[in-house]
């Protein structure tokens, strides 16, 4: 007897498959290796039932997208946490992660924390992507203000916490999870930034969907996109794409670009302006051939 399920996690070779019926425990099939696919923990498969709730997965789905590092498939949301305490913002990161996140079509979310330790930033933070097209969410892991709407909002859907290390994402797991007590780790004083954590990816169950606490994403590079393909993952830009003095305007050098006009008039916050900018300049680096 054959049934389908998602992999929740895999651990030396073996996957561990939820399905209506329970939770499986399954090894892949030869083929798989032969093709060089390996199953990732959000993958929707078909297996082998066994006695035991032992099996083998005899198919992977179609994958909406996935990622290597972390090992992960089928993401539907990604949320980008970010501080506005201690460690401090860091901008650029978390629009880079968002222009990560659309190339592989996954939508992403703002989580701004540390809310109760500046409100005033928060506000100013929450209107930047607001007003870039972003969905935000204002949320202290002390006090729990927000929680109840992420876990809302997270019904059905399959969904990743990403962003420095020390700014909160454990903690806020934890708030939606409060039986599962996930590890969280101290803010070093001597560089601000926390220390790792979470060694790997489990989907867990909540409201219908499962979330992942997965380790990586703050150290992933942008690829498959070239510098002047760059503007299609920043939305604001959108309006204004095509309208520049020159065809093909990078919107970086060139005179009378409606993108830096918007800038300056400020309807596009200047620091994701400079994240365009900054990314723009990384992929311009890039040699053909290095893709």
């Amino acid at each position: 007897m054959n049934c389908q399920g998602i992999i929740t996690k895999g651990i030396g070779g073996f996957y561990y498959i939820q399905a209506n019926e329970g939770i499986y425990e399954c090894k892949a099939r030869g083929i798989f290796r032969k093709n060089n696919i390996s199953p990732l923990a959000g993958d929707y498969c078909e297996i082998q039932v066994l006695p035991d709730f032992k099996g083998n997965i005899e198919k992977i789905m179609p994958r909406k997208n996935f990622f290597v590092r972390p090992p992960i498939a089928n993401i539907d949301c990604m949320f980008i946490v970010f501080s506005v305490a201690t460690p401090s913002p860091v901008p650029e990161l978390v629009d880079k992660l968002s222009v990560i996140a659309l190339k592989q079509n996954t939508t992403p979310y703002i989580i701004i924390n540390k809310t109760d330790l500046s409100s005033e930033d928060s506000v100013d933070y929450s209107d930047v992507y607001i007003k870039a097209g972003f969905k935000v969410f204002c949320v202290s892991a002390i006090t729990s203000e927000g929680v109840d709407e992420l876990i809302d909002f997270m019904q059905g859907k399959i969904s990743v916490f990403t962003g420095c290390s020390g700014v909160g994402k454990s903690s806020i797991l934890n708030c939606i999870l409060p039986d599962r007590e996930l590890k969280t780790g101290n803010v070093s004083e001597k560089i601000g930034r926390g220390k790792h954590t979470t060694r790997e990816v489990e989907l867990i169950p909540v409201n219908g969907g499962y979330i992942g606490d997965s380790p990586g994403f703050s150290s992933l590079e942008i690829s498959g996109i070239t510098a002047i393909e760059l503007q299609q993952y920043f939305p604001e830009f959108e309006k204004y794409i095509g309208s520049c003095r020159f065809r093909g305007c990078s919107h970086v050098n060139e005179p009378d670009c409606s993108i830096k006009n918007a800038v300056a008039s400020g309807l596009i916050a200047k620091s994701r302006y400079d994240s365009y900018t900054l990314l723009y300049n990384q992929l311009k680096e890039i040699k053909e051939w290095d893709k």
